[in-house]
């Protein structure tokens, strides 16, 4: 019996360790980590005046948890500058928050082939925590990671596209 839908072969499931994230139309360089996508609903308890011996339950807000990034250090600025556009060093007279909120960012996933097979957009995020440096240690030599924690305010996912044999 198949298991997925989509590509009937297919009996495993995906591996956790290809994916991209799309910021401003282009890829980040060196990303390496990405926190989970997740969301909770708060539950609203209430009682009916003619049934007093049990509550009933409803959905109440959906809350959306901020996801953490990691990327090594190269080149690219991508989480600097996006950082800076939330916080200025000089001072709120020389700060501007227009575009520090991003309309959307894309993180994509692929199969070993490196075919795309899923894809979620993440809705209005902006920065709310920057690490630009580790811990420094002339002792090791582990690679430099900055970490970048974001805000949203959704996501959605576009399904599964794979149909190749994986």
């Amino acid at each position: 019996m198949p298991r997925f839908s989509v590509n009937s072969k297919r009996m495993d499931p995906y591996r956790g360790f290809k994916f991209r994230l799309k910021i401003d139309n282009e890829y980040v360089v060196g990303l390496s980590k990405c926190g989970a996508l997740k969301k909770s609903t708060e539950v609203v308890e209430f009682r009916e005046g003619g049934d007093p011996s049990h509550s009933r339950k409803m959905p109440g807000l959906t809350k959306y948890e901020p996801i953490t990034l990691e990327a090594g250090i190269t080149f690219d600025s991508t989480f600097e500058d996006w950082a800076n556009l939330v916080n200025n060093f000089k001072g709120d007279s020389s700060m501007s928050l227009a575009g520090f909120r991003k309309e959307f960012i894309t993180l994509d996933v692929f199969n070993l082939q490196d075919v795309k097979i899923k894809s979620y957009v993440i809705y209005r995020p902006w920065v709310s925590e920057y690490q630009a440096l580790p811990e420094l240690n002339a002792s090791e030599n582990g690679v430099m990671i900055q970490t970048l924690t974001i805000q949203n305010e959704g996501w959605e996912s576009d399904g599964v596209k794979e149909m190749a044999e994986t």
